[in-house]
C-alpha cells in the first residue's frame, strides 16, 4: 500500500511539472506576437524551466559592463554536473545564441520556445543524443533599450532593443579581439569550457527581398579546415533545407544578399567571411557553427515559427549524425595538432582570398525591387508586388588568391599583458624561451603603415604592406612561443599574421611597438616565423 501511495504521489509530481511546463509561455506568445521578452522576462523564464525540471540548470557566463549576467540554460538527460563528465558520453553538444543584436529578437523568442518543449519531453530522441546549451539573450544590455524607433523596416514587433551592447560596440564584430564581456564569456565559458560540437547564432536580415521566412549559412573562412567547411555546404546544410521544408513545412534559402537587386542572374552573395564574425571565429576552431538569418520583412510570428524549426532541424540532423560529425571533429584536431600532419591540413595562410559559386546553383523566391522618386541612399528601395523565382549562382566559396607559409611557431618578443590575455582566453597553448637563443626565422619589415580615417568599433584599423626577410636573431629568455600544431593553430595564425585581415596588428594591439617616440620610419614587427623546428 505504502509503495502504491508513493508511486502514487511520484505521478502526480510529474503530472504537475509538465502541466506547469505547458503553461509557461514565452512574452511574445502571451501577447500574441506583439510584445519581445525584456531581460527580466528571459531570465524568469528559464528560472522556472529549472525549478520545474532535474534536466535543466541555469549558469551564467558573463557579466555585462551594466551589471547584467548573461544565462546559459544547460538542457541534459542525464544532466551533467559539468563538462568534464561528458569526456566518456557519447552525445553531442549543440549551442544555440540569440540576440546578439537585440533589435533582432525572433532567436529570443524561438530559443525559450525549444527549451520549454524539449523539457516537456526528456525521453526525446534529442535529449537521449545531444545535450543542448542555450542562450536566449546574449546583449542584455542592448535588449534593455526598447524604442519604436528601432529597426523601424522591421515587421514587428513595434518596440525592440538595438544593436550594440552597453559599450557601444557590434557583438559580431567582437570575436578575434574580444573586448566585450559578452563574447569573452561565450568563447571562455562556453566554446572552450563545454567544447560544442555545433553552435548556431540567431539573427534577422536587413538585406534583399524574397519570400523564404529563415536563411542561413555556415563557417566560410578560408583558413578554416576545408573539409569542415564541404561537409557544412554539401551534406548538412542541404540536409537541414530539405527538413525544414518537408518536416515542418518551412521554406528556406541559404543566406545572402543579391549582388545586383535589379538584375537577379548575377548572383546571390554571402559576403562575410572574416572571423570578427562569430562563425567564421567557430570554423577556425575545427568546430561547425551556422548562421541564422530571419527575414526582416516576414511578420513577428512567422519569424518565430521559422526559426524555432529551424533549430529543430539543426538538433534533428546533430542527433542523427553525431557518431560521424565527433569522429570528423576529433580527426581534424588531430591533424591540427601532429607537428608532422599540420602541414597537410594547414601550410599556407591565406592573407587574400577572393568569392567563388559553391558547385550547386540555388533557387530563391525573389521579389522585385522599385525605387521610391527623390529618396537617396538605402531607403530608396522598397518591395514590390512582383514576385519571380530564380535559379541562380550562390556566392559562398571562399579561397585564396594570395598566402603565405604558416610556420612552426610565432616567436612574439614583447610580453603585453593585452595581447596574452586575449591569447590566452581563446585557449591557445603558449610557450617561453628558458635561455637566450639564437635562431634563423622569419622576419616582416613593415614598409607601409597606415590607419582608417574613420573609427569601427573603436578602432582607427590598420592597413600594413611590407615584406619578409630571413634573419638570425638572439631571443631573449622569456620569449613568447606559439606553436601552430595545436588545436587552435588556426586561430593562433590569424592573430599574428602580420597581413591577416583581422589579425591584432589590424585592431591595433601593436601600435605602441612600431612607431619610435621620435624620428621617422617603423620597427619590425616584433613577431616572428620560426619556418621549421629548432633546437
Amino acid at each position: 500500500m505504502k509503495k502504491h501511495f508513493i508511486l502514487f504521489i511520484l505521478i502526480i509530481s510529474f503530472l504537475f511539472r509538465i502541466n506547469a511546463q505547458q503553461t509557461l509561455l514565452t512574452t511574445a506568445e502571451r501577447t500574441n506576437y506583439d510584445s519581445t521578452s525584456t531581460y527580466a522576462q528571459v531570465t524568469a523564464f528559464l528560472d522556472r524551466l529549472q525549478k520545474q525540471s532535474p534536466y535543466a540548470r541555469l549558469d551564467t557566463i558573463a557579466v555585462t559592463t551594466e551589471g547584467r549576467y548573461v544565462p546559459l540554460l544547460i538542457i541534459g538527460n542525464p544532466l551533467p554536473a559539468g563538462p568534464e563528465e561528458l569526456k566518456n558520453d557519447d552525445r553531442i553538444v549543440v549551442y544555440l545564441q540569440a540576440n546578439i543584436h537585440a533589435g533582432e529578437v525572433e532567436g529570443k523568442e524561438a530559443t525559450q520556445m525549444l527549451a520549454r518543449d524539449l523539457l516537456q519531453n526528456p525521453k526525446s530522441n534529442i535529449l537521449k543524443n545531444a545535450v543542448v546549451l542555450i542562450n536566449p539573450i546574449l546583449n542584455p544590455d542592448g535588449n534593455e533599450k526598447f524604442s519604436t524607433g528601432n529597426r523601424t523596416n522591421q515587421n514587428g514587433p513595434a518596440s525592440v532593443g538595438v544593436r550594440h551592447n552597453g559599450q557601444h560596440l557590434d557583438l559580431n564584430r567582437d570575436a578575434l579581439k574580444l573586448e566585450t564581456p559578452e563574447i569573452r564569456g561565450v568563447v571562455v565559458n562556453v566554446l572552450n569550457k563545454w567544447d560544442p560540437a555545433i553552435s548556431v547564432d540567431c539573427h534577422t536580415t536587413n538585406g534583399s527581398y524574397h519570400e523564404e521566412p529563415t536563411t542561413f549559412v555556415w563557417q566560410l573562412n578560408p583558413n578554416g579546415d576545408r573539409s569542415l567547411i564541404n561537409y557544412m555546404r554539401d551534406k548538412m546544410m542541404p540536409d537541414v533545407h530539405e527538413t525544414l521544408v518537408k518536416k515542418y513545412n518551412v521554406e528556406n534559402v541559404y543566406y545572402g544578399i543579391f549582388v545586383d537587386r535589379f538584375h537577379f542572374e548575377k548572383g546571390w552573395l554571402m559576403y562575410a567571411a572574416q572571423p570578427r564574425y562569430l562563425i567564421n571565429y567557430i570554423g577556425l576552431r575545427n568546430r561547425l557553427a551556422i548562421l541564422n538569418e530571419n527575414y526582416v520583412y516576414a511578420d513577428f510570428k512567422t519569424r518565430v515559427n521559422a526559426s524555432y524549426h529551424f533549430l529543430r532541424s539543426i538538433l534533428d540532423y546533430a542527433t542523427q549524425h553525431k557518431t560521424e560529425i565527433k569522429e570528423m571533429l576529433a580527426t581534424a584536431d588531430r591533424m591540427m595538432s601532429d607537428p608532422s600532419t599540420r602541414p597537410v591540413v594547414f601550410d599556407s595562410f591565406a592573407v587574400k582570398y577572393k568569392v567563388h559559386p559553391i558547385p550547386r546553383k540555388m533557387t530563391i523566391k525573389a521579389i522585385e525591387t522599385d525605387t521610391i522618386p527623390g529618396v537617396k541612399g538605402y531607403r530608396r528601395f522598397k518591395q514590390s508586388d512582383r514576385h519571380r523565382t530564380v535559379t541562380i549562382d550562390y556566392l559562398a566559396d571562399y579561397y585564396s588568391t594570395e598566402s603565405t607559409p604558416v610556420p612552426y611557431a610565432y616567436l612574439m618578443t614583447v610580453n603585453d599583458r593585452k595581447i596574452i590575455r586575449v591569447m590566452k582566453e581563446h585557449g591557445i597553448r603558449l610557450k617561453y624561451l628558458e635561455k637566450d637563443t639564437i635562431l634563423k626565422v622569419e622576419s616582416f619589415k613593415i614598409d607601409e603603415l597606415t590607419c582608417a580615417g574613420r573609427l569601427y568599433q573603436g578602432h582607427y584599423m590598420n592597413k600594413v604592406n611590407g615584406h619578409s626577410e630571413t634573419v638570425e636573431k638572439q631571443f631573449p629568455v622569456g620569449t613568447v612561443i606559439i606553436e601552430t600544431a595545436q588545436p587552435m593553430g588556426r586561430v593562433a595564425a590569424y592573430l599574428l599574421e602580420p597581413r591577416s585581415d583581422d589579425g591584432l596588428l589590424k585592431w591595433n594591439f601593436f601600435d605602441r611597438y612600431l612607431v619610435p617616440e621620435w624620428g621617422s620610419g617603423v620597427y619590425p614587427y616584433p613577431v616572428y616565423k620560426l619556418l621549421k623546428p629548432a633546437n
